[in-house]
């Protein structure tokens, strides 16, 4: 008698065991088990590299729904178990196809059969607020009517101060026109701006006009030695906008003192008491024509606060802790010396790793206030002349993977907030990362998941370049912002 073929789909529960009615049926009988194991196969390999790659799943939901993925999980599985070599499961498999997170991805609700779930969809609901639109000149928007550039003055001719300039000369929409310092002559700001230990050497030209004017690339620039920012003309110069950047003035008070020397608008380079902060990428859309003076915050806010918002955008930040490993400054001291407010402030920079406090990850609540007092951190202040790295370990009010976190990240670095922030994998350090213009860099190697909901975010930034970048894009975009009110 014929032996039952007890991997046949074709016999029937009556005629189960019984001789195949014709030849035909016997190839059936013969070959199908072994071409639906193949197509098994098939379906499991795929349904497997689904698994491994998120977001592949995207672009595989797009095409059949779920409930299809689960039925050829469902018909591999029978299938699959001669096959040793692959170490997922089917049933693994479609427990996680099953799940809220992979049906979800990263970027929204729940993808149900029918519904249309391309990336660039659930993309544009969950990331539209942010976007570095100071970076983007729209085409609606006339320029103004000082020759298509805004002028603008330096008041500080320091770090910051030299670094804006040297930016400004390659920008086509910013033009300085006059600079303060009252410490240093024309001839001595022709040299150290000419001449950069950190950033090398400026490859355009500069000649001392006179004691008064500086010509950088063919262009006249004002000189003035004041010390009250109320005598600097910047009127007479036709600078609307002044970068206060001596790290003086960096209250409302004080900084409209530029005010009555002709300037329309302060961008304060520092934190700021009392002036709104605003950071280019999170939250310059909420700036009105009727602020003259607003503060930049700080260049370990504009690193902090473009990834913190990211974060929280889509899976919720509980609470953070942050520390920035931050490079040598100038209001340290190269030996010991006296530091009446910071005792270990005041010991050799060049020698010590220096716990310092710091008010950056406070600061990030006000310019998102829904991070407002669940975010802090400190500095340590290292022997390194320029790049620093923020590390911000936070717990998630939404369960995610870091693979998940380091997804959303990526794309906003390549869409929303191309230019502000930035993302890498490769093995970087951080001279890497000097002349970077980007405010926040990314590090997805450096970082780590401890659960679903624990983790610690690793973020590099140029404190000098990136910072400086970010001044003059503001400015731009308040130039913006009064051109579409006049």
């Amino acid at each position: 008698m014929h032996e039952p073929c007890q991997n046949s789909f074709v016999a029937d529960r009556n005629s189960f065991g019984k001789p195949p009615a014709s030849s035909t049926l016997l190839l059936i009988n013969t070959f199908l088990p072994s071409f639906l194991r193949f197509l098994g196969f098939l379906c499991f390999s795929a349904a497997a590299a689904v698994v491994r790659k998120r977001s592949a799943l995207m672009a595989f939901s797009s095409s059949i729904s779920y409930a299809a993925a689960a039925t050829l999980v469902e018909g591999c599985r029978d299938y699959s178990r001669d096959l040793d070599r692959f170490k997922v499961s089917c049933s693994s498999l479609n427990q996680r196809l099953s799940s809220t997170r992979i049906q979800t991805g990263i970027f929204g609700s729940p993808i149900l059969s029918g519904e249309a779930s391309s990336l660039q969809i659930s993309a544009a609901s969950s990331f539209q607020p942010i976007k570095a639109i100071a970076t983007e000149i729209p085409p609606t928007v006339t320029k103004l009517s000082s020759g298509g550039k805004t002028k603008i003055g330096i008041n500080g001719f320091g770090r910051i101060g030299r670094l804006v300039l040297r930016i400004a000369t390659a920008r086509d929409d910013i033009e300085v026109v006059a600079l303060n310092d009252p410490f240093i002559d024309a001839k001595y700001m022709a040299y150290m701006f000419k001449y950069d230990s950190t950033h090398g050497v400026f490859k355009g030209s500069i000649k001392v006009v006179d004691e008064s004017n500086l010509e950088i690339n063919g262009k006249r620039i004002a000189i003035t030695n004041k010390r009250d920012p109320a005598e600097i003309p910047w009127g007479d110069y036709g600078a609307e906008y002044v970068v206060e950047s001596s790290g003086v003035f960096t209250t409302l008070e004080k900084a409209s003192a530029h005010l009555k020397g002709g300037a329309r608008k302060v961008v304060i380079s520092a934190p700021s008491a009392d002036a709104p902060m605003f950071v280019v990428g999170v939250n310059e859309r909420t700036y009105k024509p009727s602020m003259n003076i607003v503060s930049n915050a700080s260049c370990t806010t504009n690193c902090l606060a473009p990834l913190a918002k990211v974060v929280h955008e889509e899976f919720g930040i509980a609470e953070g802790l942050m520390t920035t490993v931050h490079a040598t400054t100038a209001t340290q001291k190269p030996v010991d010396g006296p530091s009446m407010k910071d005792w270990r402030g005041g010991r050799g920079a060049g020698q010590n790793i220096i716990p310092s406090s710091t008010g950056a990850a406070k600061a990030v609540g006000k310019v998102l206030p829904e991070l407002n007092g669940k975010l802090t951190g400190m500095a340590f202040r290292v022997p390194t002349p320029n790049v620093s790295v923020v590390d911000l370990t936070c717990r998630l009010e939404k369960s995610a993977s870091y693979d998940d976190v380091k997804a959303a990240i990526k794309f906003a670095s390549e869409g929303p907030l191309i230019g502000i922030l930035g993302y890498t994998d490769e093995d970087v350090v951080s001279n890497d990362f000097v002349g970077d213009s980007r405010s926040s860099i990314f590090d997805a190697k450096a970082g780590i998941g401890l659960s679903a909901s624990f983790m610690k975010l690793v973020s590099w930034y140029d404190n000098e370049w990136g910072y400086s970048n970010r001044v003059l894009d503001l400015i731009e975009h308040m130039a913006l912002v009064a051109a579409t009110h006049n």
